[in-house]
This record gives structure tokens, sequence and C-alpha cells, in this order.
């Protein structure tokens, strides 16, 4: 006769189950990461929280997956309960040195213009803002300030104790100069000025808790990204190119930028990859995987690939970035992984930072 096993299931067993289960990008276990909250065992039911370090987790369904496969393995469990929440993780640079409530800043760069680096920036607040995360998008391409047109926004910020409130659209709060100035004004600062208003957005705008502010820089290494690296210490940097020889040329100048700048570069984001054409191949229009021998050659990692895509630009003149406009094309799908894999990175560095500390 077989004798049922009648061990009444505890906390201990449970937690020795999940710390079988690692965070494939922290590659520690769930509970030496404290990623385990409201553990509570009813009969044969055990109920838990899992919280993630992004709502934007590339990898949740793979981690909550191998969650409940530990805990369903262990005698006498007959339902898994789990809820998955997110808590993004901060290094704590920001806040100490403006004391403002934001938890990690990504700065979107390029060698040069006309690459995507802005449509880059726009869609990737917006993911983020659509995973559950509270986002902010600075502006700082001061000289060429597109956000507010992509992100359909006129109106300018208003004044609460004599502070800006960005105004708000897809769940993005937005900051630009070209708020503040007449379309057709041109802008001509000298460095001082820069910096100026620079510090200004950063920290005379109530931007309230944010999980990430991302930032358009303007193309380039001058007086703009110098200004920035000195207001605001940066969680990490990304690469925006385009697949051809003289935009890598440019984009590995951004890139030694963010390094001697001393800001963790995440990566590589190669922008019109390729066109897919009617009957399904590509045709290379940019040449073809600059972005990648880019990563390689600088030992960073490739993000991901963008195709052309007419309605890429179209949606941006619009207002309604490619994500919302478009969200099962292929290039809407690209930018979606591209966010999710930035804010992966984001929560590494993060990791790190605190373990150093």
């Amino acid at each position: 006769m077989t004798v049922k096993n009648t061990q009444p299931i505890s906390q201990e067993m449970v937690l020795a189950a999940l710390r079988k289960v690692q965070d494939p990008e922290l590659h520690k276990d769930l509970v030496s990461l404290n990623m385990i909250r409201d553990l509570k065992i009813e009969g044969d039911l055990v109920s838990l929280t899992i919280v993630l370090t992004t709502p934007a987790c590339p990898l949740r369904d793979t981690i909550e997956q191998e969650a409940r496969q530990a805990v369903t393995a262990l005698p006498g469990v007959g339902v898994v309960d789990i809820k998955v929440d997110a808590n993004v993780p901060t290094d704590g640079r920001l806040s100490a040195m403006l004391n403002i409530p934001v938890r990690n800043s990504i700065a979107i760069a390029s060698g040069k213009g006309g690459v995507g680096k802005s449509t880059v920036a726009v869609n990737l607040a917006v993911a983020l803002a659509q995973s559950g995360a509270r986002v902010g998008l600075l502006d700082a391409d001061i000289y060429g300030p597109n956000v507010p047109t992509m992100m359909g926004l006129s109106s300018p910020p208003t004044l609460h104790n004599k502070r800006m409130v960005p105004p708000e659209r897809y769940g993005v709060k937005v900051i630009s100069i070209g708020f503040l100035v007449p379309p057709d004004q041109p802008l001509i600062w000298r460095g001082p000025m820069l910096h100026s208003a620079i510090r200004q957005f950063i920290g005379d705008v109530e931007w309230g808790e944010l999980d990430y502010m991302v930032i358009d820089l303007p193309p380039g290494t001058g007086d703009a990204q110098l200004s920035l690296s000195q207001s605001l210490p940066l969680s990490g940097g990304v690469i925006v190119t385009l697949p051809q020889q003289v935009s890598i040329d440019d984009a590995r100048r951004g890139l030694e930028m963010f390094r001697s700048l001393d800001v963790p570069v995440l990566g590589v984001v190669e922008n019109m990859s390729y066109l897919e054409l009617p009957d399904g191949s590509r045709m290379d229009i940019f040449g073809s995987g600059g972005g990648k021998r880019l990563a390689a050659e600088a030992g960073v990692a490739f993000i991901g690939a963008i195709p052309m895509d007419p309605s890429v630009p179209e949606s941006g003149d619009k207002g309604n970035p490619i994500i919302i406009s478009h969200p099962e094309s292929v290039a809407a799908q690209a930018m979606l992984a591209i966010a999710k894999d930035i804010a992966a990175k984001v929560s590494v560095v993060a990791y790190k930072e605190k373990e150093v500390a």
C-alpha cells in the first residue's frame, strides 16, 4: 500500500524551490534578488507575487513559467497562483545629485542627423509607458526639437509654483524647447545658454515620480551632450545608426563620447535596416550589417534592427508613433522588442551599481 505524503507545505519549501529559478538577466535566483513577495499557503494553494525589475521585462513569461513549474513540483501543491508586478530599481545617483524622483535616465544618441534617433526615442518612451512604467521624455535636441510634432503635442507646459508642468500624451510626460519658441525661429545659442536650458528642463520641471527619463540628444558630440552629462548622471546611452559606413563612422564617435563621459553604453540600434518587398524578399537600401559590426568592434550589445517602413515617418508627422498607429507592423514590433531589451539592460546596470556601492 502506498502511503500518501502528508507533510504540510511550508514557506521554506516554496522558497527553496524558487531558489532554483534565476533571473536570466541578473543571473541570480528570485529569492536572493528579493523578488518574491506576499507568499501565502492555504491548504494545497500557494499564492505569491514576483516583483520584476521592469514592467517591460522581455523574459517575464519565462520567469513566471519556471517559477510555476518549480512550485507545482512540490509534494502536496495543488494550485499555484502567481501575480507579476514590477519595481524599477535605481542606483540612486540621479536623485542624490539633483533631488528629483527619477529612477533611471536613458540617452538616445547618434553621430549624425537623419538616422531616426528621435523616432527611436519617442517610440521607446511610448513602449515603456505602455508596459506600465512611469516615463518622461526630454527633448534635448535644442536645434532640431522634433519630439512635440512626433508626440502630437502643441500646448506649452503650464506653470505651478513657478515650475513647468509638462504636457502628457500616450502616458509620457514631455518637455521640449519646441514648446517655448515659434516653429520658424532659429536658436543661435552658445554653450552657456544650452547648459542653462538643459539644467532647467531637468530641475525646474514637475516630472513627478518617473521610472525612466528618455532623453533625445542632438546629433554629434558637442555642447549639448557635454552639458547633459554634467547636469545628469546618465544610467545608460543607446547609439542609433544606419547600416551604411558613413553613418557607422559617425556613430562610433557618439559611442566613444559616452565612454569618455563615463556613461554605460547599453548598445547599438540599427534603423532603416532593410526594406521588405511585396514578394517577401529584402532590399538593403543602406547596405547591411553595419550596426552589428559596430557593436562587435566596440564590444557592446547589438540591441536590434528596425526595418524601413513608410508608415514610420508618416505616423511621426501625424503625432502618432508607429507603436500606436500600426502596433502589429514589423517596425512597431521591432521597436517594442528594443524597448524591452533596453529596459532589461538598464536594470542590470542599476543592479551592478548597487553591488559596487
